[in-house]
């Protein structure tokens, strides 16, 4: 931490995309907590990575903090940037998935992440949309990034199923499924009829796993209900994780950019979703797959964890781009 701030390059371009760490480390504590409740894993793995979380989340923000007051300039360029400012919305979802983490153990905790994230990624939902509206955006802008403003509505009731009603909460949900048509329909096409994503892009593919997978989680958070609207959204996850295994090839030799964390939230969502269904339907085969996606999602994490510290080692990460 004290070599990048006494950097002045480092702490300059330090990324905002960083805080894609903290919603993978947060997945994969959800993971674990879910995995003890549901699977019956060890208890002090969850509680390990809530700690390892929380303080990434605290050193990420102390440095982009200390970026913002030395670089404003820098920060607002980054505002304003038709690709990184999806990646703002990534603050407020840190502090929702950190809300979810303390929800069943410290629920005090849980509240102070809950509502000012709420209420941050509620302004950030409002300002990038505007953005979109306001400012023409090229086509070859729009990526699976885009997603991440939208998945943060939907993460709102996951956690706050005890913090206001269920109306405030169906608001978010409703605003991130009718994104999530709409941005899946501009991106698709994208992809299919130009140019293909940049190549440190590629790995927000996995993006394409979060909005059902996170959806059905919500649905089922508020509604307590296994119906025909949460098997689509759950089957849909599936479709997407499948999609994504089949293409297994296009992510094997792709370079190192800090966007590989980008694998580790939506499989990680969809290993919750997957233990989620099971403890509703007791099924078997949802119970195979569960312990498949839990597996996925360590092994993922510790590749990224591993070439995140390689390449911070050898200081190809926060450089000039």
């Amino acid at each position: 931490m004290n070599t990048i701030i006494n950097k002045p390059n480092r702490i300059k371009n330090f990324p905002i995309m960083m805080y894609a760490v903290v919603m993978g480390m947060s997945g994969l504590t959800i993971t674990y907590q879910k995995a003890h409740i549901w699977l019956d894993f060890p208890s002090f793995i969850g509680s390990f990575l809530m700690i390892i979380t929380t303080v990434v989340f605290i050193i990420i923000s102390i440095l982009y903090s200390i970026k913002f007051i030395r670089y404003k300039e820098v920060v607002k360029k980054e505002f304003s940037h038709p690709i990184r400012l999806n990646f703002f919305a990534a603050i407020s979802i840190s502090m929702l998935m950190l809300s979810i983490i303390y929800k069943d153990t410290y629920p005090n905790i849980s509240a102070v992440f809950w509502y000012p994230g709420m209420v941050l990624h509620f302004y950030l939902t409002m300002y990038t949309i505007s953005f979109w509206i306001n400012r023409n955006q090229e086509i070859d802008h729009s990526n699976p990034a885009w997603f991440i403003p939208i998945v943060g509505n939907l993460l709102v009731p996951v956690a706050g199923a005890d913090f206001v009603s269920n109306g405030i909460l169906m608001y978010f949900f409703s605003v991130g499924m009718f994104f999530w048509f709409i941005l899946f329909s501009i991106i698709f096409n994208r992809i299919i009829f130009h140019h293909q994503l940049a190549v440190k892009f590629v790995p927000t593919l996995f993006i394409f796993i979060a909005p059902p997978a996170v959806g059905f989680i919500a649905y089922i958070k508020m509604y307590d209900t296994v119906d025909t609207f949460s098997i689509f959204l759950f089957n849909i996850a599936i479709f997407f994780t499948l999609l994504i295994t089949f293409m297994y090839r296009s992510f094997l030799k792709i370079k190192f950019f800090i966007s590989w964390w980008a694998f580790v939230f939506p499989i990680a969502a969809m290993a919750i979703a997957t233990m989620l269904m099971y403890h509703k339907t007791n099924d078997i085969a949802i119970l195979g797959f569960s312990y498949i996606m839990v597996s996925v999602t360590t092994i993922i994490i510790l590749i990224v964890i591993y070439q995140t510290l390689k390449n911070i080692t050898k200081q190809n990460v926060c450089i000039e781009e």
